[in-house]
């Protein structure tokens, strides 16, 4: 095993994509908020705090990101303090979490039911309880699936990111993809990777815990987790990191596979030196070792034993608090899974009880060999990880308020994120800011951290006795202390190591401490009580005064050595005031007021941006989600939704001409909603979908929305009839056959209003299926007046006088498609059928609902079969355009793909143009028989046996456009550009990499609508996925047919008898199909 781990090792050394691995998280973490019950969700998350005040933070922190839809609603959230304040370890932390979550549970009221916790036969999961009372809530939680975050401790190494807590700070990967959304913090990145790791679990209960200053970037969706054990992950490192970290030695034999190796673990080393490594075996062929990163996952039998502890832990946490001692996770609590580590442990604090109650279950190694391992441990390295190799991914503006390039100097690297930056301010190169307020001429220097602070000199007397500058490679924060009512304004280098005593090499401001004082004559009796250098630090050094914000600056620019003169002035200010450290301050923090600020601070960005984008825009941001922000202002929320509300009569009239009346009614229905008033928005809604339809009208034909839905008129817009009516009697039949369409990438960029107002590209395929065109109509006409229409259903309908037919139609009417047919070629309306009448008989041979496009290709044969009769432009692209608008009129709002797909035969690559009239552009595939005859071994054509309704999913799509959601629009981007490379990778004849487009493309689907799929739909593809490249639902989704692109013709026949065999299972039928050329 060792020889093939050390080959596996070397060959994947390259780490993981991270812009992909982020992306195919949060898609997962969105699914799984969104819809729960097809991708499961955490039952629960739970954060270790240092302190109650700290606790009351993180649950301020957890109630918005459920609110800002990083946590579904179901998932109980909870922040747990260490008790009475003091440290107990990581290890004790967990089994206190567990505890408090048990307490939670039963003070929520929770059914604990009647069962008793399993025990097994060699004892596994019997404890000696407090009474039997503690049995339901033990075997409650053991069915809980768990996500525990550590992330309490002080944060010493970055005490800027103190006050929020590490977990929380600013992490923009990705913000550009929605730039009206909340500044992304390293909380929801964990989050994401998280939400794929919960799939590993399955049903069966389990614990995952992590660590608040660690992204563990991989794809934890293909991890494996042996049953009823406990198992770390771990990433192979170099030696030299290794010295730094745990490590972990896993036995030579175990379960490797391309991308991990799943291994029993022998022992656990704690920063080793080269010698123990070698000494341990724990060096691979490689020359590399694995590193603990510290991301546990404990399941079935394991994960109760642990519950089991925890529900009954309360003597062991008094006994720790009593001795001042800790109990570690990740040296303690896991040896007692390690059986080499058991005689250490019995020797350590709670050690024997930890052997005994866990003992008898093993602990395994999940090693990702692809894992990117992202420690966020200093401030350097948080900009190191911003300006590195996820720089690419930053989002450098992100709902701030900023001068422009003449009025102020703001480099391009630098990062501005929820942050209010006036004229006349200097920011240099790579430099964060963070949720600050900052004017009147202040310059910051490059790679600085300034985080929280409202830096004002305007409104001082002294503004022009000095300039406030902070230095290259520093960090500022601001901070509101409990109590007084004060704030205190605190700073350091951004090297600085807070733990770093005199005597070590400690700094202040980026100098050795004897050079700070030298330079500024203050004495180390100021600064420290203590008379041992070795004590003495930057963390407990009382250097950073309380007093009025101008003197608070001049002082910090004084500390910092950038004043040189009146240091008697500055000293003597200095050593008067009432100074505070960084361990007394991580004690004095105002959570309560921090939070408040904060979300205030947020809501003015927002109601700045908003007012901004109805003032002097074309509402083009997401004002939805905006309103979101500036409604966390309780007292004035509303009314500034009010405000906004009644700007926009004349925002629309001033851009009547260009500004879409749909955009502008859903504006107006959202800011009804803000403000409370969802009968006036209901009403309204009425109106977005009637402008939908108008907009899309105008579109395809000028001039033809006049009389679209009206049953007669004098006025012809179709000038090839005008000599149509009153014409002698002849008879004529007419008989339309037409193929369905399956594509591959591209759809939803064909559809109303996206199509009319951005340009679109649909990659589709015509087919017949069973040996014949399934979709067709037969036209003649009568020699008696009136309209005979007829389906296969059976339905039949006479319709006497065709001038009555008229719009809207009823949605439940089976005759809408054909009655709109009659009404878009104009027949109705240009009393054609005077002296004659019609015959319509219409078929579909495929299941209803099966998202082939069979509504439109049907409209598009009846279209055709009319034009026909009455010797009309029956050109396809005349066609499909008047299928648009009857799609309008019926009230599905479909696409142009459907019809294009079935008129034009073969595979075809279609652009669509925005305009008036709407142009498309059909670029025929020219497919090798080499090509047709792939396709045609693997693909296979499979109806799922659900039925699905497009406008269904429609409605909700466009909705989500109309508010401009980001996360929409640049999903429905992605899905044209990869129209375009699946049209290349078709001409290449690699239908390997069209698999993988399909495959990005289904999830951009479940992006856009979570509903376009079922647990059906993901059963089979789940099912499929091992022979599969590729698979999508064809359509809109929901149900229907789909596509399953096999890696090869023998994995396709393969997967088609499986499939065949599994009927109860899998109620599917797989069609025989072609290529209609």
């Amino acid at each position: 095993m060792e020889t093939t781990r050390g080959t596996r090792s070397s060959r994947t050394k390259q780490k993981a994509n991270l812009a992909l691995v982020l992306r195919k998280s949060w898609y997962h973490l969105r699914l799984s908020v969104r819809h729960p019950s097809r991708v499961p969700t955490w039952d629960a998350i739970v954060l270790t705090a240092a302190s109650p005040e700290q606790a009351e933070l993180y649950n301020w922190q957890l109630n918005r990101a459920k609110r800002m839809g990083r946590i579904a609603e179901s998932t109980i959230t909870l922040a747990v303090p260490d008790p009475e304040g003091q440290r107990i370890g990581s290890g004790a932390a967990t089994l206190n979490a567990i505890y408090a979550l048990g307490r939670h549970y039963q003070n929520l009221g929770v059914d604990l039911g009647t069962e008793v916790a399993t025990v097994n036969e060699n004892g596994a999961g019997s404890v000696e309880l407090h009474g039997d009372s503690l049995l339901p809530i033990v075997n409650f939680l053991a069915k809980k699936h768990v996500l525990l975050l550590h992330a309490g401790g002080d944060s010493k190494r970055v005490p800027w990111a103190n006050p929020m807590g590490k977990v929380f700070l600013p992490l923009p990967y990705l913000a550009a993809d929605d730039p009206d959304g909340p500044v992304p913090l390293l909380f929801d990145h964990i989050l994401a990777i998280a939400s794929c790791a919960r799939q590993a679990f399955g049903n069966e209960g389990g614990l995952l815990t992590m660590t608040g200053d660690v992204l563990p970037c991989f794809d934890a969706s293909r991890m494996t987790l042996p049953e009823d054990t406990s198992c770390i992950i771990t990433v192979p490192i170099t030696l030299d990191v290794a010295s730094n970290h745990g490590v972990i030695v896993a036995a030579q034999t175990g379960i490797p596979a391309q991308s991990f190796a799943v291994s029993l673990v022998d022992n656990l080393l704690q920063k080793p030196t080269i010698e123990e490594l070698v000494k341990s075996k724990a060096v691979l062929v490689d020359g590399r070792t694995l590193l603990d990163t510290g991301i546990i996952a404990i399941r079935g039998k394991a994960w109760l034993d642990l519950v089991t502890l925890a529900c009954s832990c309360e003597q062991m946490i008094a006994e720790l608090l009593k001795s001042r001692k800790e109990m570690s996770l990740y040296e303690d609590l896991v040896a007692a899974w390690v059986p080499a580590k058991h005689d250490w442990l019995r020797k350590r604090p709670l050690g024997e009880e930890l052997v005994s109650k866990l003992g008898k279950q093993k602990m395994f190694s999940y090693c990702a060999y692809d894992l990117l391992f992202m420690h966020f441990g200093t401030s350097s390295e948080v900009l190191d990880h911003l300006s590195g190799v996820g720089s690419e991914l930053v989002g450098r503006r992100h709902l701030c308020s900023i001068p422009a390039t003449t009025a102020s100097d703001i480099t391009a690297s630098a990062i501005v994120l929820s942050s209010k930056i006036a004229p006349g301010i200097s920011i240099g190169e790579d430099s964060l800011i963070y949720d600050s307020s900052i004017s009147g001429g202040i310059q910051i220097g490059s790679l600085c951290i300034v985080v929280g602070v409202n830096i004002s000199l305007d409104d001082y007397a002294r503004v022009d006795l000095f300039k406030f500058m902070l230095p290259d490679r520093h960090c500022l924060w601001e901070v509101p202390l409990v109590g007084s009512g004060e704030r205190v304004l605190v700073y350091c280098g951004l090297h600085d190591n807070p733990k770093s005593s005199l005597s070590r090499d400690g700094t202040f401001c980026g100098k050795p401490w004897k050079k700070v004082m030298h330079d500024i004559g203050i004495q180390e009796s100021d600064l420290w009580v203590s008379t041992s250098t070795d004590e003495k630090c930057l963390w407990n050094s009382k250097i950073f005064p309380i007093l009025p914000y101008a003197e608070m600056l001049e002082v910090a620019m004084w500390l910092m050595g950038l004043i040189n003169k009146k240091t008697e002035h500055m000293y003597s200010l200095w050593k008067s005031s009432h100074r505070i450290s960084l361990e007394e301050l991580h004690r004095s923090i105002d959570f309560s007021r921090m939070c408040l600020g904060s979300s205030n601070h947020q809501a003015d960005l927002a109601t700045g941006i908003a007012k901004a984008c109805i003032s002097y825009g074309m509402l083009g941001r997401n004002l939805s989600q905006l309103c979101e922000e500036v409604l966390q202002k309780e007292d004035s929320g509303v009314e500034i939704c009010k405000d906004f509300l009644a700007m926009c009569p004349t925002v629309q009239e001033q851009n009547s001409n260009i500004l879409p009346k749909s955009r502008a009614y859903q504006v107006q229905v959202d800011l009804l909603r803000a403000c409370n008033d969802e009968l006036a928005a209901c009403k309204l809604e009425h109106n977005v979908w009637a402008a939908v339809a108008d907009e899309t009208a105008s579109a395809v034909r000028y001039g033809f929305k006049e009389h679209l839905s009206e049953s007669s008129g004098t006025v012809s817009c179709l000038e090839y009839q005008s000599n149509c009516a009153r014409q002698s009697f002849h008879p004529r039949r007419v008989q339309v056959e037409l193929p369905v369409r399956v594509d591959f990438v591209g759809g939803w960029s064909d559809t109303p209003p996206w199509s009319i107002e951005r340009a679109g590209c649909v990659l589709n395929m015509a087919i017949s299926l069973e040996g014949s065109l399934p979709i067709g109509t037969t036209i003649e006409t009568t020699n008696t007046t009136g309209v005979l229409i007829a389906d296969d259903a059976e339905n039949q309908l006479y319709i006497e006088d065709i001038t009555s037919i008229s719009a809207p139609f009823d949605q439940d009417d089976p005759f809408r498609l054909v009655k709109s047919a009659l009404l878009v070629t104009g027949i109705v309306h240009d009393k054609i059928l005077v002296d004659m009448g019609l015959r319509i008989k219409t078929w579909a041979n495929v299941p209803r609902g099966s998202g082939l496009g069979t509504s439109s290709i049907l409209a598009a044969a009846v279209v055709k079969g009319l034009l026909q009769i009455i010797d009309g432009d029956e050109s396809t692209e005349n066609v499909a355009r008047l299928v648009l608008v009857l799609e309008q009129l019926m009230g599905t709002g479909g696409g142009w793909q459907d019809q294009i797909g079935g008129l034009y035969p073969g595979i075809k690559c279609t652009s669509s143009f925005p305009g008036i009239p709407l142009r498309l552009q059909v670029i025929p595939l020219l497919a090798s028989p080499q090509l047709i005859s792939e396709l045609q071994q693997r693909l296979l054509v499979v109806f799922t046996g659900h039925v699905r309704l497009a406008n269904k999913v429609l409605q909700k799509v466009v909705i989500r456009y109309l508010r401009r959601d980001n996360l929409l629009v640049s999903s429905i981007k992605r899905l044209v550009e990869l129209a375009k490379i699946g049209r290349e990778a078709l001409m290449n004849c690699d239908v390997d990499e069209l698999g993988e487009i399909m495959l990005e493309a289904w999830r951009l689907h479940q992006e856009l609508d979570p509903f376009c799929s079922n647990e059906s739909v993901d059963r089979l593809f789940s099912f499929a996925s091992p022979y599969c490249c590729g698979y999508k639902l064809v359509g809109a989704g929901g149900g229907g047919f789909g596509l399953l692109l096999a890696k090869d013709a023998d994995c396709a026949k393969e997967l088609k008898q499986k499939l065949e065999n599994e009927k109860k299972q899998f109620d599917v039928k797989i069609y025989d199909w072609k290529i209609f050329l």
